[in-house]
């Protein structure tokens, strides 16, 4: 469904450490836009009852089932795009954006 790369998993709970929230949850929400591109939120939060609880890695993820279907398929990465410039970036097949890595 949902999963991170080992550099994200690494970041987020180094992260979760770093700011003493390491006993919630990675929330991740997903809107998807009209082109069909989608935009990413998330963030360190208390799981609710009605949430959908995943785990990749290590780390406990939270998603509203609303969306479970949008983020089916996604593989989240930390990488470097420029030298000292390190982003999480959204691999979704369901995003127009996507394109397949090559192998």
């Amino acid at each position: 469904m949902l999963k991170l790369t080992d550099q994200a998993a690494q970041q987020i709970r180094h992260s979760a450490e770093q700011n003493g929230m390491s006993h919630l949850a990675l929330r991740i929400a997903a809107k998807k836009n009209p082109d069909g591109t989608i935009d990413y939120l998330m963030g360190f939060d208390e799981i609710k009852e009605e949430d959908v609880l995943l785990t990749s890695k290590g780390v406990d993820l939270v998603i509203e089932e609303m969306h479970k279907e949008l983020l089916s398929g996604t593989v989240i990465d930390f990488v470097e795009l420029e030298p000292s410039n390190f982003r999480f970036i959204f691999m979704n097949p369901n995003d127009a954006n996507y394109t397949p890595p090559v192998e």
